[in-house]
């Protein structure tokens, strides 16, 4: 078995099928909404990440075939005045569960934040869904807090 990863090239018309193939995939998912992706995100989703030099996606492939992938986003951190990278989809298509796919793209992430100066990667995860936490925690994710006694941060949303 032959397990690959690639920078998604958001002018190859292969790669970004591909993107999203998995990422309407993973929306249909019960951990990531349970809906199809909307015919506008379809349609205009490569265009828009096209204008976005801080985003990248990283696609893993089992023996040619894509199996998993990440949309990932630069912030920025004005304490340690150096840039985040979030990522804020993952996910393995079911039927290549059980492969440590989450490592390998996780650790792909992680050489494209290093070679960027990051000085963190972030992420969020549903409470329930403990796959996802376990390869998190394994690859060395965590949750944070600055003070005890203030608490863990906490993810909020404020839809528009």
């Amino acid at each position: 078995m032959k397990i690959t990863t690639e920078l998604v090239d958001y002018k190859n018309e292969k790669q970004t099928s591909e993107l999203l193939s998995l990422l309407n995939k993973y929306a249909n998912d019960p951990m990531g909404g349970a809906s199809e992706l909307s015919e506008y995100s379809k349609t205009n989703l490569v265009t828009e990440l096209l204008k976005r030099p801080y985003v990248f996606s990283v696609i893993c492939y089992v023996d040619d075939k894509p199996a998993g992938f990440s949309n990932c986003i630069e912030s920025f951190s004005t304490f340690k005045c150096k840039p985040i990278i979030n990522i804020h989809d993952f996910a393995v298509n079911p039927e290549f569960r059980g492969l440590q796919l989450s490592q390998v793209l996780l650790s792909k992430i992680e050489d494209v934040a290093n070679q960027k100066g990051c000085c963190k990667i972030t992420l969020e995860v549903l409470e329930g869904n403990e796959a996802a936490k376990s390869a998190y925690i394994k690859a060395g994710f965590k949750g944070y807090e600055l003070d005890p006694a203030m608490g863990r941060a906490l993810f909020w949303e404020k839809p528009l």
